[in-house]
């Protein structure tokens, strides 16, 4: 089987390559499990080379079709994570090219899995920013409305149901994630409206200053990176027959606000000898805007029922970012 991944050069892309390349199966067309041959990383920046010979790596651009295509090179025995999105800051700067990557790309993802043939797996990473506005309830639900207050949110509102559409007609057998926000991510903050939700984990375990945009008592739905990557794998590996005529769902996630995680973080440095940074409040409109319309909490009861994890206590969410990407000692 190949397996391909775009955003196979992001936090989530090379986690989920590992952990499928780590298991070395998935169910392909077949309905058994298949091993891997070759996993297909296509992103526009790679920051660490992989060693692994099943591993190849694209450079690219998702709204170029031939370039998808010819990540395909012909094989029938396929399986797609269709990862690779600008963020949500992004889009709201630059709606031209949200459209052109998180719409016209994953159409593109989608056509090129259609004309495979068969009913190959395509497992599309969505996000909860699908839901919004005036009629968005709490907890919000896979059947809640979806009217997304953000130009990210829409995109990937359509997405979900060109997944759904497709399923449907037989072009392919898809199926949506629709993801809270992932902590903790390493690196440098980026433009997502929602990256203060690493940062205020992630600066002061660094030693630095954190500056918080929202409310200290702000409530927002997150999970852990390792419960997403095993969400991704669970939902590809679900009979179809269980997935019904919805093919999206809401995952398992922790109502958090900045308080909690400043209360966790207290705890460890105590039991760890860590010099914690500071979260200073840095007020900031535009991003509390944006954080307000998106829901702050989700009822993932379906989502449960297929298998997909609940994320581990917040505390050990933050020490699995520690042993993967902090020395402490």
């Amino acid at each position: 089987m190949k397996v391909i991944i775009t955003g196979g050069g992001g936090f989530l892309g090379s986690q989920l390559a590992s952990k499928i390349l780590n298991q070395g199966t998935l169910t392909g067309q077949s309905g058994a499990p298949e091993p891997i041959e070759q996993i297909v990383l296509i992103d526009a920046r790679f920051s660490m080379p992989q060693t692994d010979e099943r591993i190849k790596e694209i450079n690219g651009d998702i709204g170029d079709r031939d370039l998808i295509e010819s990540a395909i090179d012909g094989c029938t025995d396929v399986s797609i994570f269709h990862l690779a999105s600008m963020v949500s800051g992004e889009c709201e700067e630059r709606y031209d090219d949200a459209l052109r990557v998180n719409l016209d790309g994953g159409r593109n993802i989608f056509e090129a899995a259609r004309m495979i043939g068969g009913r190959p797996r395509v497992v599309f990473a969505s996000s909860i920013a699908c839901f919004g506005g005036a009629a968005m309830p709490t907890p919000v639900s896979d059947l809640a409305k979806r009217t997304p207050q953000t130009t990210y949110g829409m995109t990937k509102a359509i997405c979900e149901l060109l997944v759904n559409d497709h399923s449907r007609k037989g072009h392919f057998d898809g199926r949506s994630a629709r993801l809270p926000t992932v902590i903790i991510r390493p690196g440098k903050p980026n433009a997502a409206a929602s990256s203060w939700a690493s940062g205020m984990f992630r600066e002061p375990l660094n030693g630095e200053t954190c500056e918080l945009p929202v409310h200290r008592d702000q409530p927002h739905p997150m999970t852990g990176f390792r419960t997403v990557v095993d969400s991704f794998i669970t939902l590809h590996e679900a009979p179809e027959e269980r997935l019904g005529d919805d093919r999206a769902y809401c995952l398992p996630a922790h109502q958090v606000t900045p308080a909690m995680a400043e209360t966790v973080l207290n705890e460890l440095a105590g039991e760890k000898t860590l010099a914690l940074g500071q979260v200073s409040n840095a007020f900031d409109p535009r991003i509390q805007a944006i954080v307000d319309n998106w829901p702050t909490s989700v009822d993932s009861s379906r989502a449960m029922a297929l298998g997909l994890p609940m994320p581990p206590p917040l505390k050990q969410i933050v020490e699995q970012y520690l042993e993967a990407f902090v020395q402490t000692e």
